[in-house]
């Protein structure tokens, strides 16, 4: 693909967002640090933000990629969330904006933060463990109602994801997402947070399937001190590296 810009951009992880109760509110994520959950609730609610959200089963590792994406770590325990937003500094149109990702619950508690979700998402990635064949069941109400608000789902990047392909005990193959993603029209990739195996793939190819806005991402996969952060090339779609 020829190259557009040779502009450079350094990567700015602002931290994590939000999480929000049933009630609506929101409290500072006391994990995340609470001076970036400030510093992120100050921030204006730009309209040139590209918003990926995540939808799948509690414990099939939604928070697990991001992590491992934004910060390149991985956490053993689970912690059940309720929601989590990410913000990531991107070029958009070669433009300056934000890549928000959106980490929801696994709970079907709250239908109404779904449905916003689903209408304020530019893309999606709907995740399921390889280990649980529930997981990806509970998947298709989520695609439904993602082809119901979205209507239009040829200009709108979705990625089926079998999670934990690391595991030894399978209880579904490859093929089996394969053909689902194929009978949706979506993208497919498997991954394992815990080893890393294509989280950064997963993310690449999902925001090159955007083709309605031009975008260009850098990202510091592991985290690194910021006078050792580098800067890289961008190019006229989505570079990660």
């Amino acid at each position: 693909m020829a190259e557009r810009s040779r502009d450079r951009v350094e990567a700015n992880i602002v931290g994590t967002g939000t999480k929000h109760s049933s009630q609506g509110t929101s409290q500072d994520d006391q994990s995340a640090g609470g001076a970036s959950a400030r510093r992120l609730r100050a921030m204006p609610d730009q309209s040139n933000d590209y918003r990926v959200v995540l939808f799948g089963a509690g414990g099939v590792g939604k928070s697990s990629l991001v992590l491992r994406f934004i910060k390149g770590t991985f956490r053993e325990s689970y912690v059940p969330t309720i929601e989590d937003t990410y913000r990531q500094i991107v070029t958009c149109d070669k433009n300056v904006c934000t890549l928000q990702i959106t980490d929801t619950t696994g709970s079907h508690q709250f239908p109404a933060m779904q449905r916003l979700s689903i209408t304020r998402g530019d893309a999606f990635i709907l995740v399921y463990s390889v280990t649980t064949r529930q997981s990806i069941e509970e998947l298709t109400p989520i695609y439904q109602q993602i082809r119901e608000i979205k209507r239009d789902l040829q200009h709108v990047p979705i990625f089926l994801v079998g999670n934990k392909c690391d595991e030894e005990e399978k209880k579904i193959h490859s093929k089996e997402g394969s053909d689902l993603a194929q009978l949706w029209g979506c993208g497919f990739i498997e991954t394992s947070a815990k080893t890393s195996y294509n989280v950064h793939e997963l993310f690449q190819k999902l925001l090159d399937s955007e083709k309605r806005r031009n975008l260009s991402l850098a990202v510091d996969v592991c985290p690194k001190k910021a006078a050792d952060k580098r800067k890289d090339n961008l190019k006229s779609k989505c570079v990660v590296s």
